[in-house]
């Protein structure tokens, strides 16, 4: 089953092509990445971007995210994607959804849905 990511690594690596966008976590890299006459702004967690094009990236990514999540929903259903996490998150050995609500939180799930299907579906694996 796809995930979230799957549906956005093609579309983002597009939208990084088309914004001078790359990452580098050091001068070295930097300095490699670079075009000359660009200038650059960091957009955190080593990512940085063409001025010119960083406001073109964030509502790129933002729509990018809303979009995979539309999509994920619409071909796995909301049930099938809180039992991926549940399992991806490993909630059925630890007792504790918390990180399966924060990575499925967007998807406009509540901790009750989440909990209900995993009270359902514990006995079963």
């Amino acid at each position: 089953m796809k995930d979230l990511q799957d549906y956005m690594e093609s579309r983002q690596t597009a939208l990084f092509e088309k914004t001078g966008t790359f990452f580098c976590f050091s001068t070295k890299q930097f300095d490699e990445g670079k075009k000359e006459g660009v200038k650059y702004v960091n957009m955190g967690h080593g990512m940085v971007c063409n001025k010119n094009h960083a406001r073109e990236l964030v509502e790129g990514l933002d729509l990018i995210y809303k979009e995979s999540i539309a999509q994920d929903i619409k071909d796995h259903g909301l049930e099938n994607i809180i039992l991926r996490e549940l399992v991806n998150h490993e909630a059925y050995y630890t007792g504790d959804i918390d990180s399966t609500f924060d990575a499925i939180e967007s998807y406009g799930v509540t901790k009750e849905q989440i909990w209900k299907l995993y009270r359902n579906t514990n006995h079963k694996l």
